[in-house]
């Protein structure tokens, strides 16, 4: 029987015995004979969607880099770069021990800021790790940054895991980092460096450093909360109706006459005048320096009707919830949305201990069920219903899914979804 690599670094390796086996696995797997071990599942469907996707094993990166322009208009719409000195204290100072640069990309994959040592950092450039270099998976196959990205989990990729063969001299650990305010998925910090450096340790302070870099983002937008209350006091103080003062992505920064609400979920483009708002319903809506203040107008919240499951893009799911009079959506975490694709599939609906088999194979994970079920039901309130968990039966559900079906929530592991994805591919096309 073949051995089963499990992690990147198993503990107590020899990191060049190691090396030198992920060589000839990797030189087995891509030729199509049988491998002297199997990569870790992580690597193998990485290099699997790497193949199908035309990336080629021997091609040499940069290719084509972002025009200057381009890429500073990046950088200055990264919220990432307002972090850069945090980045830097945190990271910078274990890659000088190390050899260890620091990459930073966008949500997109572009290379936007690689600082470090000079001498990784003359390395990286020969290898193609430039600033304006494309990390995507389609373009530069399983890596630190893109399949991270990819995934929206933490990764380290040693040496031949890397599925081009330029990058074999390196080992990189990536994490992604998400704003706090809507989860969405802002970029990807990796540490780069040689192979024969590696620590298993790494891994663990880049996703830390991801951490603090979202408690700073979380920071800012309190901050943010705090004037918005300040604009918005004066008027709070005269108004003889209900008011909830909330900001461009729908956090409660103040009241009055109502009980206050974390989060109000916003329709897509929010505009002045009259508007509904799922859990407000009918509301008069005017703007204020940094966000919006809404005056219910008494009109209760209205039925949804419709709601879109949309996980065409595997790195960014989404669901849409439309009524007669207004549609609002919002990002989901891989594991909301793994479980709104399960209800999706049975609309009858499941029990926890159901969702716990579907998750993790095992029914004694039941409590963690119920805790994303809860932050699932706050967020979408009546299209969710419970006893067991099914979306509301009057609800027309659809689910959008990528065009490759094998692409369906790639960074799931979940036994359930694995089924899913298999049954998929073997359903004939139309046409």
């Amino acid at each position: 029987m073949q051995q089963q690599l499990d992690t990147a670094l198993p503990a107590g390796t020899d990191l060049r015995a190691y090396a030198r086996l992920l060589h000839r696995v990797h030189a087995a797997v891509l030729s199509g004979n049988a491998p002297p071990a199997l990569p870790r599942p992580v690597i193998a469907d990485s290099w699997d969607r790497a193949r199908r996707l035309g990336v080629r094993a021997e091609w040499h990166l940069p290719g084509r880099l972002l025009p200057r322009e381009e890429l500073e208009r990046r950088r200055g719409a990264s919220p990432l770069g307002d972090l850069l000195p945090v980045l830097r204290a945190s990271l910078l100072a274990a890659s000088e021990d190390t050899e260890n640069a620091m990459l930073v990309t966008d949500e997109d994959g572009w290379l936007l800021w690689r600082e470090g040592p000079p001498q990784v950092c003359r390395l990286c450039e020969d290898l193609g790790l430039a600033e304006g270099a494309c990390l995507q998976e389609c373009v530069a196959g399983t890596n630190g940054a893109g399949t991270p990205l990819a995934l929206d989990r933490p990764l380290q990729v040693y040496a031949a895991e890397h599925y081009v063969r330029s990058f074999h001299a390196l080992t990189c650990s990536g994490a992604p980092v998400h704003d706090p305010r809507d989860g969405r998925l802002v970029g990807v910090l990796t540490l780069s460096g040689t192979a024969d450096t590696a620590h298993p340790a790494t891994l663990s302070l880049v996703n830390a450093v991801a951490q603090l870099a979202e408690s700073q983002m979380r920071s800012a937008h309190h901050a943010h909360l705090e004037r918005l209350r300040v604009v918005a006091a004066p008027l709070l103080a005269r108004a003889q109706e209900r008011v909830v003062v909330v900001d461009g992505n729908g956090w409660t920064a103040a009241v009055a006459g109502t009980e206050p609400v974390r989060r109000v979920p916003l329709p897509k483009r929010l505009q002045s005048g009259i508007s509904w708002i799922p859990a407000l319903g009918e509301c008069r809506v005017e703007p204020l320096p940094g966000g919006w203040m809404l005056r219910p107008t008494g009109s209760g919240p209205e039925a949804a009707t419709r709601v879109v499951l949309d996980l065409s893009t595997p790195s960014a799911p989404s669901i849409s919830v439309i009524s007669p009079s207004g549609e609002w959506t919002r990002r989901l975490s891989g594991r909301h949305a793994e479980l709104l694709f399960l209800m999706a599939q049975h609309r009858e609906g499941r029990s926890a201990a159901q969702l716990a088999e579907d998750l993790f194979g095992t029914n004694d994970r039941e409590v963690t069920v119920r805790a994303e079920m809860s932050r699932l039901r706050r967020n979408l309130g009546r299209v969710m219903q419970s006893r067991p968990y099914r979306f509301s039966e009057a609800l027309h559900v659809s689910v959008r899914g990528p065009s490759d079906t094998r692409e369906l929530l790639p960074g799931s592991y979940a036994p359930a979804i694995r089924r899913a994805r298999a049954a998929l591919a073997t359903e004939p096309r139309p046409g």
